[in-house]
């Protein structure tokens, strides 16, 4: 039986601009008096100039394929951020976590130090802005207490606003999560659970020192190098192809480019690599490779038919992630 259609109203318009605006609930009263729900009315252009923000979230942050890196492919990893005004009182340190116990989007310890979780989901399309927002509100947190997710200003600081530009991003890498606790062997109740499951699951990583971005794991069918690269995408792709097709692509003997990924605007190649290579005999092939790839850049002559059927193939493996 087909539903009753009901009589067509015109709806109120809306009483202030979206400026004067405050953010609510997405299935909220919208706050300019229309009568609509928030997403139904202003909300709507907010979410939509927010996602016109997100091709590349963090670019122009120091690491920006780090941040990457973090946010897609590293189980457990930390990095001390700095702030562009500085630490403020009562706050030691301000910590980046791959991931924070229980989901939470931040945590501030007891001693006043911050840490915040960059594989959460976020509200908007705008990575730099939902992280930017939960660190504003975890500076001020009360000691001890977890901070929640929460709906961020539309037109609310970006990461790039917060940290020092010159402040350096290096991430440190960990077997498991005991960095979530101050005293982690004595780690108890729902945080002692979610902690035994998080360690379960992670896969072993290493970030390679020869290279930037590039990321060794440790699967139980074979390795990988995952390599997060900035350089333009149509020109990387060129650059590979090339390498591919003269068979200088690979890491060595029983390793091959299998394709790439983007993730937040950048591309990163997947190379397999034998199981029993660790990610010490990965170094230097990486670091010979960074240079035939610097030279396949460089090269602007039009690619070959051999060449092309190097890149169609590369471009058929590619998927997108965000």
């Amino acid at each position: 039986m087909a539903k009753k259609r009901r009589p067509q109203t015109k709806a109120a318009a809306p009483r202030a601009t979206t400026g004067d605006i405050p953010v609510v609930g997405a299935r909220e009263p919208c706050p300019c008096g229309s009568g609509r729900r928030y997403k139904a009315c202003h909300g709507r252009e907010a979410a939509h100039a927010v996602t016109e923000l997100v091709q590349r979230p963090f670019e122009g942050l120091p690491g920006e394929c780090d941040w990457v890196a973090l946010r897609e492919l590293v189980p457990a990893a930390t990095v001390e951020l700095n702030l562009a005004d500085g630490l403020p009182e009562g706050v030691p340190s301000v910590t980046l976590a791959t991931v924070l116990p229980m989901a939470w989007p931040a945590l501030r310890r007891d001693n006043g130090a911050v840490l915040i979780g960059l594989q959460n989901d976020t509200p908007s399309g705008d990575i730099s802005r939902d992280l930017a927002d939960t660190l504003r509100r975890a500076l001020t947190a009360e000691p001890g207490t977890p901070v929640s997710a929460e709906r961020a200003p539309g037109d609310g600081p970006r990461l790039q606003d917060l940290l020092d530009p010159k402040g350096g991003f290096t991430p440190t890498l960990h077997e498991g999560f005991e960095f979530w606790l101050e005293d982690a062997a004595n780690a108890s109740g729902e945080v002692a659970a979610s902690l035994e499951r998080a360690n379960a699951a992670a896969i072993p990583t290493a970030r390679l020192a020869g290279v930037d971005a590039a990321y060794w794991c440790e699967t139980p069918e074979k390795n990988h190098l995952r390599w997060v690269m900035a350089h333009p995408e149509e020109k990387l792709l060129d650059a590979l192809a090339r390498l591919h097709a003269a068979g200088a692509s690979s890491l060595g003997e029983n390793t091959r480019l299998v394709g790439s990924f983007r993730a937040h605007g950048l591309t990163v190649p997947v190379w397999d690599l034998p199981k029993g290579m660790p990610a010490e005999d990965t170094e230097k092939p990486a670091q010979e490779l960074a240079e035939r790839l610097a030279e396949a850049l460089a090269d602007g002559t039009p690619l070959t038919p051999e060449q092309r059927r190097a890149r169609g193939g590369l471009t058929n493996r590619q998927v997108t992630l965000s």
